[in-house]
This record gives structure tokens, C-alpha cells and sequence, in this order.
């Protein structure tokens, strides 16, 4: 596993501002219970119909921090992919997404600063509906290029 070299995502100048990424995701019990467990994160909101029906949400909501996780997700896989970090984050959620909805989450390049190594991506996220539950921004690391361990490139690279 760790003597694999990984596939790494695009680096700062490949990255090009305006460029799309769009997801869905149907969050389900098994999801919504995962991360219940794993993060012991017992808010009635999230889990308890019979509480929910006595709010204003009416019903139970997806926790907030696990709609976080798909965008921090979508970063790593996709844009700019594998290799990348989070540096920064501004979000918001005008509208709670509720159990058995979909996410459809759109990210987008907003700027680039190759100075800084750095991309801005503006997220978007609407339920099924059409209605926004999620907008925001992140200020991202992409990659950096492989370099090799050694000043023999081809021997010893990164084990």
C-alpha cells in the first residue's frame, strides 16, 4: 500500500479559473449513522423524529458537519483532487437537507494565486428540490508535484 506511487491531482498551474465539478449524493440511514457513531454526536435534531416534529425543521436534519465532509470529500477526489488541502472555509446553510434528500453540490474555481499555491473554490449545494442548503467558499492547497528522495530520480522515489 504505501510503496505505491499515487496518482496525485492537478497541480496549481493546471487549475484554471471557472472550472466545474458537480456531485450528487442521497444521504441515507447507513450514512447518517456512520457518522453518528463515529463522531458520538447524539442530537436529538439529527436522529429523533418525534423531537424534530416539535421545530421549525419539522422533520430530522443531516448534521451540518457531515454535509462539510462531502465538500472536503469532493476536494480530495475531484477538484483539485488528490494531494490538495483545505486551508480555509467560509460556509454557510440557509436551509437544512434532510434525511433521504440528495445533495447535489456544484464546486467551482473562483481564483488562482500561484504565488500563494492557492485556488479558491465556491460551493454550491441544493437538495432535490432545487432549494440552496449550502454556499460558501474555500481557499485551497493543490498539489505539489512529486519530487523525487533522491538526486537519483530513479531509484529510492518515494520508497
Amino acid at each position: 500500500m504505501f510503496t505505491k506511487k499515487r496518482k496525485l491531482g492537478r497541480t496549481i498551474d493546471g487549475i484554471k479559473v471557472g472550472e466545474k465539478v458537480e456531485l450528487s449524493k442521497k444521504i441515507e440511514d447507513k450514512d447518517i449513522l456512520l457518522y453518528l457513531g463515529f463522531t458520538d454526536d447524539a442530537n436529538p435534531i439529527y436522529i429523533q423524529h418525534d423531537y424534530a416534529s416539535r421545530t421549525p425543521y419539522q422533520k430530522p436534519i443531516v448534521p451540518h458537519i457531515m454535509i462539510h465532509g462531502f465538500v472536503s470529500s469532493a476536494i480530495s477526489m475531484y477538484l483539485p483532487g488528490p494531494g490538495s488541502s483545505i486551508l480555509k472555509m467560509n460556509l454557510s446553510y440557509p436551509k437544512p437537507l434532510y434525511h433521504y434528500g440528495t445533495l447535489h453540490l456544484q464546486l467551482e474555481v473562483g481564483s488562482v494565486d500561484t504565488k500563494k499555491h492557492t485556488a479558491t473554490i465556491l460551493v454550491t449545494g441544493k437538495d432535490e428540490y432545487g432549494d440552496e442548503i449550502l454556499t460558501g467558499e474555500m481557499e485551497v492547497c493543490p498539489p505539489y508535484p512529486w519530487k523525487p528522495m533522491t538526486y537519483d530520480a530513479g531509484n529510492f522515489e518515494n520508497f
